[in-house]
């Protein structure tokens, strides 16, 4: 009993010091407070920009944005993204980390925010369809599917500040209050291609019958097929039957074969060891399609971190195996269904020239 008493009093003694400690650097024995700034650049600020100045993502700290949007709208778009669009969901934040972020990126503009009615706004959809064909449309697409690409390359800045967004999408449905697309509608925002149409001379009941369209995009949502990359493999692998070198040879003939150029070969291992350690039974070709590599970059630019296009070649116990990542895998990564189309292609690309070098 002795011993379980001193033993209870020392393990206080150590609970008040770590307390103390906590105290000193001015944390709480609870756990401490989200820090915004950091779930931010951890999360946002690649796409974003570090001060929400923009980049591959909205303006997040332009007024009139800020000005247009809820904190609502801001949660419920950082936890279920823009399917299919470059926003990606975060469900993996916790509420308190989300409230930190949202916090943060009103910081940027103190005392501009708005809240809305959840209320549904009653109107014409039929009318409303006509006039979004008319004024709406020609940005942000006959469906409501968005504009194209990011705007944003590497040699230059996008031309717009922001790109018209997906109205006809699950994650902008389920965010905005038909009051917020009321009010953006109403209003414009100042600083980016959004007029006000009431100033273009729509009355208050035409808005209402666009809302009630846009609105009824959740019953006539985008095909599956547009907005989720299905990816069966996301490594394409072949066994050659040839040894290594003439495997290699094999793909720099077939890369040609399939309008790519050849562009060079290295170890796996190339620049991270001496040239003297590199596993020279491990090796990379290189090669390229300067049409192919534009059109990527006008889609999304970080498409560049996976180029110039490569292919693997690796022996292992006197086998020698040719493997590369499935390009599809890369719409699934960017959460950007404009990729579909060009990575499927990249995909059959890849597979012909392994095809072809190891027949």
């Amino acid at each position: 009993m002795v011993a379980s008493r001193i033993t209870g009093e020392i393990m206080l003694k150590r609970l008040l010091f770590a307390a103390s400690l906590l105290a000193g650097l001015g944390i709480s024995s609870a756990m401490a407070a989200p820090d915004g700034a950091q779930l931010y650049g951890r999360n946002c600020a690649a796409c974003h920009g570090e001060n929400g100045n923009g980049g591959i993502g909205v303006p997040l700290a332009l007024p009139s944005f800020q000005a247009g949007i809820s904190d609502d709208y801001l949660r419920k778009t950082i936890h279920l993204g823009r399917p299919g669009r470059v926003m990606p969901a975060f469900p993996a934040l916790e509420d308190a980390e989300v409230d930190a972020i949202v916090r943060y990126v009103r910081s940027w503009n103190r005392g501009i925010s708005a809240t809305y009615s959840a209320e549904r706004v009653t109107g014409d959809p039929a009318h409303g369809r006509k006039l979004f064909a008319q004024y709406c449309a020609a940005c942000h697409g006959a469906e409501g599917e968005g504009s194209k690409g990011t705007g944003v390359t590497f040699s230059r800045p996008r031309d717009l500040p922001i790109m018209a967004p997906a109205l006809n999408n699950p994650g902008f449905l389920s965010a905005s209050t038909d009051a917020m697309i009321k009010a953006t509608l109403m209003r414009g925002r100042e600083g980016t291609p959004m007029v006000s149409f009431i100033k273009q001379g729509l009355k208050e009941k035409d808005i209402d019958d666009i809302v009630s369209h846009v609105r009824g995009f959740e019953n006539h949502p985008l095909s599956q097929e547009v907005t989720t990359a299905k990816v069966d493999r996301p490594v394409i692998a072949m066994d050659s039957p040839y040894d290594l070198n003439t495997t290699v040879e094999n793909v720099k003939r077939a890369v040609n074969n399939n309008n790519f150029f050849y562009g060079r070969v290295q170890t796996l291992e190339y620049g991270m060891t001496s040239p003297a350690n590199e596993n020279q039974k491990q090796v990379i070709v290189y090669f390229c399609n300067i049409s192919l590599l534009n059109q990527a970059l006008a889609i999304d630019p970080r498409v560049g971190m996976f180029l110039p296009c490569r292919i693997s070649i690796v022996e292992t116990n006197g086998k020698v195996q040719v493997m590369s990542v499935n390009p599809a895998v890369l719409s699934r990564l960017f959460n950007n269904s404009e990729l579909l189309r060009m990575c499927d292609e990249l995909s059959k690309n890849y597979t012909a020239i392994m095809e072809e070098a190891t027949l």
